[in-house]
């Protein structure tokens, strides 16, 4: 018997206890907070079989031959700890990339019986804040949101290091291009902007960044030189780059939490791994769970090697 079931069973004697005391069993209900069908069903339970009665029973036994399949439950398992994957994009990726057939929900029952349903930095429930309406670009490079992401990493010597993640994405496709620097300032924002250039398989119309000073005037004319708009979003609505924002805390959940910094070498080398993962592996829900240049292809109607 677990400790919990012999504190459940204190409790339920406690509840009849009490009853008897008072001499009123409603009185004993309110006080307990259960009704009056609880408490007849624990006491004929108790009256039948002792405290042995009282301890709490699955509604039905577990049938195994219903229960999942242990390598894909170990599957399940390995995506949830190696890329924080929640239920949803799990399913995703069984189905697409290994022709398993299973359910949002079994996935759920299979990482709450693991311990797993929840993620450490997810435990703390946030209140969802107002609601906005959200839009997207239908043309692949109409409208790609840009902002940088602080990071600070620890070294073997204990010594605090600080990088800048440069992220750029495409509204329309969600197709993502990433560099690390270890400043930040308007000379890597432009070098940065020369990568995206390169990276993305089409042209750029627009660019939209906050107002930081890393995008200023030289990294505003060097976009009206390379023939791209530059927009500054409103001071005090980061949702106007909600995007990239959301970008970064699937960077922190996905990829951060799961690396230790070594050398600069090493975290670019990562970096460009998961860059390529976002883009080409990496399931999207709000795109149904095709990757960024699987919508890009559709988008587009053009092959795209990876």
């Amino acid at each position: 018997m677990t400790r919990e079931q012999r504190h459940d069973i204190k409790r339920k004697l406690d509840v009849f206890d009490y009853a008897k005391k008072v001499g009123n069993i409603n009185k004993a209900c309110r006080h307990y907070g259960i009704s009056k069908t609880t408490y007849f069903n624990w006491l004929k339970r108790y009256q039948k079989d002792g405290e042995k009665g009282l301890i709490n029973n699955k509604p039905c036994p577990e049938n195994i031959r219903l229960r999942t399949p242990i390598e894909v439950e170990e599957k399940v398992l390995y995506l949830r700890k190696k890329y924080h994957f929640g239920p949803e994009r799990i399913y995703m990726y069984l189905k697409r990339y290994l022709d398993i057939e299973t359910s949002e929900s079994s996935v759920y029952r299979i990482l709450k019986r693991n311990g797993i349903s929840r993620l450490p930095r997810n435990a703390k429930r946030r209140s969802p804040g107002p609601k906005f309406k959200r839009y997207e670009k239908q043309t692949p490079g109409h409208h790609i949101q840009m902002d940088v992401k602080f990071l600070t990493f620890t070294d073997k010597q204990g010594k605090s290091i600080k990088r800048y993640q440069y992220t750029a994405i495409d509204d329309a496709t969600r197709i993502r291009a990433l560099k690390v620097y270890n400043r930040h300032n308007q000379n890597n924002a432009i070098d940065f902007l020369n990568y995206v250039i390169k990276k993305f398989p089409f042209r750029i119309k627009m660019v939209r960044t906050d107002n930081g000073h890393e995008f200023q005037a030289r990294f505003h004319w060097h976009c009206q030189d390379q023939g791209i708009e530059h927009v500054y979003i409103k001071p005090g609505t980061p949702r106007l780059n909600g995007k990239v924002e959301r970008s970064h805390l699937t960077d922190k959940l996905e990829f951060y939490q799961l690396i230790e910094y070594t050398s600069d070498v090493d975290l670019g080398k990562k970096m460009n791994e998961w860059e390529n993962f976002y883009n080409f592996n990496r399931p999207h829900k709000s795109h149904g769970g095709l990757t960024p240049y699987e919508v890009f292809r559709a988008k587009m109607n053009i092959n795209i090697q990876s």
